[in-house]
Parts: C-alpha cells; structure tokens; sequence
C-alpha cells in the first residue's frame, strides 16, 4: 500500500510539472502545440482571425447556442483533397481536416466597432483514428491561446442588442466533456457543418456568395447539386427565410439533435430532433418521459399541444438547474429568444 501511495503521489505531480502540450498528443506520438499561433492558421495580429490561404472561413444558417457567446468558424482541409457533397449529415471531411471555432464576446451587440473579447478557440483535429478535441484559452492581452486539458471559466460582461448590460459566468470545457456532445454512436464527430447548414450567402474578400458553390469552385467539394435541389436550414430568428415550424424545428435540430438522435447519447429518451424527422412523437409530441422525476417538473408530456408551460421539453430549455436543463452541458443561462421561438411553435401545434 505504501508503495502504490508512493507511485500515485509521483504520478499526481508529473502531471502538475508538465505542460498540456507535453500529456497530451497526436495519434502519431507528435505533442501537441502549446499555443494557438503555433499552428499558423493565421495572418497578422492572432487576434484579427484573419485565415491565411488555405484555411477558409464558414457561417451555419442556424448555429448551436453558446451563452451568447459569438462565433468564428474556419475549416482546413488537407491539401488536395476535398469533401462529398452529402445533403442529409454533417460532412464526411477527409483525414487531416482542422475545424477551428473561436467564440468570442462584442463589448456591444449593436456596435462592432466597440470591440470583442476572444475567450476561446475549439480545434477538432481529424485524424486516422477519429476526430480529436483541443481547447485553448485566450489571454488577457489577446495575444494568443493557450492548450487546456481541464478546462476554464472567466467571467464576461456585454451590452445586448437592446442595450441592456449583462454579467456571467463563461464556462469553457475540459476535453473530457467535448464528447459529452460531439457523441455520435460513442465517437466522436463534429456537430454543425451540414450542407444544409452551409446553403447560404458568406461575405468573402471576392464577394459574397453561397458557400456550397464556393467550395465547389475552390475544389473543395465534390457533387454538389443544382443549387434549387440543395436542402437549406432556415435562420432560425429569420421569418423571411422559413416557417415558423421549420425554424423551430432548425433551432431544435442544432440544439438538441446532437443527443436526442437514433444514435446519440440520448437515444434511450425516445426523442428524435433531428429537423429530417417527420414523426410528430418522435419530437415528444403527446409522449411520455421515459424516466420522469424532477426533470418532469410534474408535466405530462414532453410536448403538450396548444400549452407550452405543460410541456417538459420548454421547461427544461428554460432552467438553469444543473439536474433539470437541456441541453445539460454548454450552457449556463437561457437562450431567450430560442424559448420563445419555442414557445410560439408548440403554442400553434394542434392535438391530432
């Protein structure tokens, strides 16, 4: 016993001596770069996020709620290669293919010009064995990120679009976690860029245009339909581009879907949100939980028609308890417009 004391003792401050970079590795046994910009993935000042050739930026229709945290995406793909088109999944990227998101906070929603705040930046690394997650965490200075094994919160504070001030608690994964929603039948995959999702305009340095068509034209996309046959995500806080249904079912889709999948994390919670789903139960319509208790909050249903406070699927949206909210990692506050976008679908759904 002395001896196993000893040896966990050792182990135990190995790992507070080593940097991040040093525990943790690629597949390959090459360590992993300690800093952002040691990656080389852009130009100029780091903070600028201007991607340097090679690395192309991307927007989704309808992207995951991060607290209100904005978001940067680029994707990398490995030279010479290029992705098949797919219009009912998230893209299968080739080996070697780097999706960057750094989320960052506007010191006012209104007004860019004011400034930001870069909190993090999420690499997932694809490589021969599977899709591998990296966290890094800016500075105060912001002049790069650092690797984070365990994880990081900070406190943030921000005008909204409605000018009223707010102060949180930004709390930033360790890498454990990540799987905890890039989970896809036990491995782990990337969440948002689906064609659907990337079927619409981005402002590039030539011009806006759509972003399917532009990755064809650069050769990184293969297959790509006419642009009438391509299935597009509505936005979901966009009346102009889809149903109030679709756009509920878009925000849903993005939000939720990553679990509550056939085979997600939640399969066993019967729930289906998947926006190619056309079954009305398997979006919780008139269904009964699974397992019930204080996640219930003593509804029936996960949906009720007509009656968005009896239904369990808008009071877990709307808590922020630990052992009641959905999606339970990710999120610290409540997405208010999403509830409500919420609210308003499950309000005009009609008992059949």
């Amino acid at each position: 016993m002395k001896i196993l004391a000893t040896l966990a003792v050792f182990l135990l401050s190995v790992a507070f001596t080593l940097r991040p970079s040093e525990m943790y590795v690629f597949a390959s046994g090459q360590a992993v770069p300690e800093n952002l910009s040691e990656w080389g993935f852009f130009a100029g000042k780091l903070a600028d996020q201007k991607p340097i050739d090679g690395v192309l930026p991307y927007r989704l229709n309808t992207p995951l709620f991060s607290d209100y945290a904005e978001k940067l995406r680029f994707v990398k793909l490995p030279a010479g290669q290029a992705v098949p088109y797919n219009p009912d999944d998230v893209l299968a990227f080739p080996v070697g293919t780097v999706l960057i998101k750094t989320f960052y906070f506007p010191t006012d929603f209104r007004d860019a010009t004011k400034g930001r705040r870069l909190v993090e930046t999420r690499l997932l690394v694809h490589e021969t064995n599977g899709w591998k997650a990296l966290e890094y965490v800016w500075n105060t200075d912001q002049t790069d990120a650092v690797l984070e094994v365990a994880g990081e919160q900070t406190e943030v504070a921000y005008l909204d679009g409605e000018g009223n001030a707010h102060r949180q608690t930004y709390v930033m994964p360790n890498l454990n976690q990540c799987k905890g929603c890039h989970n896809r039948s036990e491995k782990l995959m990337p969440i948002g860029p689906s064609a659907r999702q990337l079927n619409g305009k981005l402002a590039y340095a030539s011009g806006p245009e759509n972003q399917l068509t532009h990755w064809q034209k650069h050769g990184l996309l293969t297959n790509l339909p006419a642009l009438t046959d391509r299935p597009k995500t509505p936005v979901w806080n966009d009346a102009t581009t889809g149903t109030l249904d679709t756009r509920a079912r878009a925000w849903l889709d993005i939000n939720c879907a990553h679990c509550h999948r056939p085979d997600g994390p939640a399969s066993t919670s019967g729930l289906n949100l998947r926006y190619n789903e056309t079954n009305p139960t398997a979006w919780g319509i008139l269904k009964t939980p699974v397992a019930a208790g204080r996640g219930s909050g003593g509804r029936q249903y996960d949906i009720t028609p007509g009656k968005p406070d009896e239904s369990i699927l808008v009071y877990r949206l709307e808590s922020t308890d630990p052992g009641i909210m959905m999606p339970e990692v990710a999120r610290k506050v409540t997405h208010r417009e999403g509830v409500t976008l919420v609210r308003e679908w499950i309000r005009g759904l009609k008992a059949e």
